[in-house]
């Protein structure tokens, strides 16, 4: 660490452990890049003012006494708090820009990122987005990417993921279906019926209602099946069976009656949206930038359930 323009303490702090991680003040003085009698004061400044002896010195050996066994883990740590706190104050002296790689899912990245691109280019005019639309959950590193959105029950990992919004989910289904077929009014009713299914759903055909303590579990079946939340929103508006939807697909046709939720009284697992980094303690300001942005767009409850 450069010890040049920090504070005399900080500067002795990151001497001594430099000092005690180079086992030596001669090989510390060279990470350092000044001299070992600039090592060697520092050090007596450090242990004069804390009035401990920090280093047992021999002739054939240097090593830390018992305080300076106890202190090194704390020096460290403050050093590495005063490392962030420069580059966070540097983060917010820099504006966004350069270009921000995103990934999300086809269906919520088409009808919900890629309309916030207009405002948030106007808004950072000095960042460029470079989006991938996949529904497979794609390697963050591996692919460059900056982060990631992504929705549904998030894996134990070493990303961090920060909460923009939630998703909801409804039974939904046409009104020409309902009137041929019938309005079902439990969940068992559901068994009769056909099912438009979400291949990649993580319990399969399965659909769980809940309502108070109550839960009902009923398994589907029916006439397609699809990998995408847009498929199925077009097979639902043609009238071939009802479709467990996400709200962000299906508010606008359930707000002009193009749709019509199916026992609304009863609940649907809902998901939190998220936007997935990798493990970094500050953002570059790009991606902080675009992640308050979205958070704000979303709102709580999300806009697509204003309508």
């Amino acid at each position: 660490m450069k010890t040049n323009g920090e504070s005399p303490w900080l500067g002795d702090l990151a001497v001594f452990a430099a000092v005690a991680e180079a086992e030596g003040f001669s090989a510390a003085a060279r990470r350092l890049g000044v001299s070992k009698a600039m090592v060697s004061t520092a050090v007596a400044r450090l242990e004069a003012r804390l009035g401990v002896r920090l280093f047992q010195r021999t002739t054939r050996r240097l090593s830390l006494t018992e305080a300076g066994r106890a202190a090194l883990p704390h020096v460290q740590r403050a050093l590495l708090a005063a490392q962030d706190a420069e580059e966070a104050a540097a983060q917010l002296r820099t504006s966004p820009r350069g270009t921000l790689r995103i990934n999300a899912p086809m269906s919520f990245g088409l009808l919900h990122v890629v309309p916030a691109l207009g405002d948030f280019a106007r808004e950072y005019p000095e960042v460029r987005i470079d989006l991938v639309l996949d529904d497979r959950v794609l390697d963050l590193v591996e692919g460059g990417f900056d982060l990631a959105v992504r929705i549904g029950t998030l894996p134990d990992s070493a990303l961090v993921a920060q909460r923009v919004g939630t998703s909801r989910n409804a039974l939904v289904a046409h009104p020409d279906y309902l009137a041929r077929r019938g309005t079902p009014t439990v969940p068992a009713d559901l068994a009769g019926h056909d099912a438009l299914l979400y291949s990649l759903a993580s319990t399969g055909s399965d659909w769980a209602l809940s309502r108070g303590a109550q839960t009902e579990v009923v398994r589907m079946r029916g006439p397609l099946q699809a990998n995408s939340s847009l498929a199925l929103r077009q097979a639902a508006l043609q009238g071939l069976g009802i479709a467990r939807m996400p709200l962000f697909a299906v508010g606008e046709d359930l707000a002009s009656g193009r749709l019509r939720r199916v026992l609304a009284d009863w609940q649907l697992p809902e998901h939190g949206i998220h936007a997935i980094t990798t493990a970094r303690e500050h953002l570059p300001p790009k991606t902080r930038a675009f992640v308050d942005f979205f958070r704000t767009r979303i709102g709580e409850p999300a806009y697509w359930e204003r309508i």
